[in-house]
């Protein structure tokens, strides 16, 4: 081939590459008339691009279309998060309140970073501001985000874990055990485990129930992941959604769940019997007394002129610890 020859074979290629990115569809009878070459010619240059996407990482290939009776290239599946995205997310991010402002802050900004044009990323940054600017930490004021990684490193290794805990009331207790799951409701990350070297007799309200134990992980200090391995037959192995369809993880007197759920509450004083007695501002509506009397005998409501206090007054359950 001659260099007038490459010049329009060049061309040729440039311009069906423009065509296929533009989205049209290459028949090759048709392009061959427009080119004035045969349509040999034109199946060689599709030939070409294909090699030359295939080389890519964008995933994308040039392939035949018997519907349109030509050849098209696949459209590239998006890598990274819309602007609508980002902004979606943010938002839950910002509702969802698990984090204490060092870690939370720091993902946020990442996200936003992700916005383009610079209008754009400047649009989204205005939209969360107020809601950055009122975040409400959790109470328990602690960072975790580090130790999400090694518990599921852990899980998906099947090591064993061991660790101190504080359990509601206050008091620690040291444990061993087998995690299964990282699961996460209403402001607080849990890890799902099964207890070791514990009596279920002895220990558990149910012995028989064989689900496992549910830590709340802001909760767990002095983590140790050990080389010791765990065995769980597939037919056995947790199952994350389902559990979270089935299980409610913020009941009993807990006042820290209380006051991150209300975060204008605040304790204001004690009962006759030594109960905690929070005040919150909230909006008119039934919601909070919807949401209170959801707590049953843990949560007793007392309304003095327009101001709802609540004090709870019952025992944990079991299960979450």
């Amino acid at each position: 081939m001659n260099d007038t020859g490459v010049a329009r074979k060049q061309h040729r290629l440039l311009s069906l590459q423009q065509e296929l990115l533009a989205g049209r569809v290459i028949n090759k009878k048709e392009y061959a008339a427009r080119f004035g070459v045969t349509e040999k010619s034109i199946q060689r240059d599709l030939d070409d691009l294909k090699a030359f996407f295939a080389e890519g990482r964008d995933g994308r290939e040039v392939v035949y279309d018997p519907q349109m009776k030509g050849y098209r290239l696949t459209r590239q599946e998006p890598t990274s998060l819309t602007n609508s995205e980002v902004l979606a997310v943010c938002k839950i991010l910002l509702e969802s309140r698990s984090m204490v402002k060092e870690e939370m802050f720091p993902i946020l900004d990442k996200l936003i970073q992700g916005c383009t044009p610079a209008a754009q990323l400047q649009q989204v940054v205005a939209l969360i501001q107020n809601e950055r600017f009122h975040y409400v930490e959790p109470h328990h004021g602690r960072r975790f985000i580090e130790s999400l990684w090694q518990l599921g490193t852990a899980v998906k290794e099947q090591r064993v874990l061991r660790f101190r805990y504080s359990k509601m009331d206050g008091t620690l207790c040291d444990r061993v055990v087998e995690p299964v799951g990282i699961l996460f409701s209403e402001y607080y990350f849990y890890l799902a485990a099964f207890i070791r070297g514990i009596d279920r007799q002895e220990y558990f309200d149910n012995p028989q129930d064989k689900s496992p134990t549910i830590y709340r992980i802001d909760r767990i200090s002095g983590l140790q992941v050990t080389d010791e391995h765990f065995r769980v037959p597939y037919k056995d192995r947790f199952q994350e959604g389902e559990m979270r369809k089935r299980i409610q993880f913020m009941y009993g007197p807990n006042l820290e769940a209380v006051l991150d759920r209300l975060p204008t509450s605040r304790v204001v004083g004690h009962d006759h019997r030594g109960y905690p007695i929070a005040e919150a501002e909230v909006f008119s509506g039934n919601g909070l007394d919807m949401w209170l009397k959801s707590q049953g005998d843990w949560v007793e409501l007392e309304k003095s002129g327009e101001e709802n206090t609540a004090s709870a007054c019952s025992d944990p359950a079991h299960g979450v610890q």
